[in-house]
């Protein structure tokens, strides 16, 4: 009995800390308090090699998905409210599974906010690229979340509207990690990458073949729709085995990819940055993506006015 309140004194405190605060870090922040130039450090000059941060993300999400307990997808599901909608409710109890869902958000705020913060196209071009370079990085380990939370980013509106900036880009890679992650058939073409990174890991000669970090938000979606879409019980009154084994077979994978061990070797200095760099909101994305390229159309204009009016205090 001692060493059972022992190891659950331990995972709770593991759940209470997490990787530099898990709920609630980091919150996105308007255009008037970016930093100053002189204080502010961009990524490229924390790390300029992508394999190298892709290396970090993989860290990072390994850690955060070490804290994700199964019964979260449970507890998540069991609590909605089934009043208030058909989305499911995170409580309390599913802290860690929130916080993971906050992390690809961060991360997708990170590299819009990266992208649109140089001054020069030249300079916006070449984030851009890196960022590219960092995506493929991670679909070859098998770091599907943040390989989604990159593409995601810089599918932005205020990232994809700058189209002089684009046009200094060599995009070919960028539209085949897009082809990739295509929602179109229900994510076929990641679901098939992703089985490929699962045999992979289960055939793997090294640690470094044996990563595999799943689309959170689709497995959540998955895991989801399984448990609402099909009934727990036939119309005979017996129990639904074929369901709940298919819901096995899905949090049981997820355990065994949260369960590897992070072959690469962490940089402190980056992975703080990604925790803790200053993140833009959107109206934040917007108003810089405006400075960086002013706006095109009449629609754009308003809104820039908009902007400036209600976050610059400016007319």
């Amino acid at each position: 009995m001692q060493q059972l309140l022992q190891a659950l004194h331990q995972r709770l405190a593991a759940l209470g800390q997490g990787p530099e605060g898990l709920v609630g870090a980091n919150k996105p922040i308007s255009y008037r308090t970016k930093p100053p130039a002189a204080i502010h450090r961009e990524l490229l000059g924390v790390c300029s090699d992508p394999y190298t941060l892709a290396q970090q993300l993989t860290h990072v999400e390994l850690e955060r998905l070490r804290h994700v307990g199964p019964e979260e997808f449970v507890q998540a599901f069991g609590n909605k409210d089934r009043l208030a909608g058909s989305k499911p409710c995170f409580g309390d109890k599913t802290n860690s599974l929130e916080a993971y869902v906050q992390w690809f958000n961060r991360l997708c705020y990170l590299v819009a906010t990266e992208i649109c913060m140089p001054a020069k196209k030249k300079q916006r071009a070449q984030v851009i690229e890196f960022f590219i370079d960092v995506a493929r990085e991670c679909f070859n380990i098998g770091n599907f979340n943040s390989l989604m939370a990159i593409i995601s980013g810089m599918n932005t509106s205020p990232v994809s509207r700058l189209r002089k900036t684009w046009a200094k880009v060599k995009t070919a890679k960028f539209f085949i990690l897009e082809h990739q992650m295509d929602p179109t058939g229900n994510f076929c073409n990641y679901r098939t990458a992703l089985r490929r990174a699962a045999h992979r890991s289960l055939t793997a000669h090294s640690s470094r073949e044996k990563v595999v970090i799943p689309f959170f938000s689709l497995l959540i979606k998955d895991v989801y729709f399984l448990h609402e879409g099909c009934t727990s019980r036939l119309p005979n009154g017996h129990v639904n085995f074929e369901k709940f084994l298919e819901l096995a077979k899905q949090v049981g994978e997820f355990i065994t990819w949260k369960q590897v061990e992070c072959p690469f070797e962490q940089d402190p200095s980056i992975t703080h940055y990604l925790y803790t760099a200053p993140v833009f909101s959107e109206d934040g994305l917007y108003l810089a993506s405006y400075e960086s390229e002013s706006p095109e159309n009449q629609t754009e204009k308003e809104r820039w006015k908009s902007l400036r009016s209600s976050v610059l205090g400016k007319t």
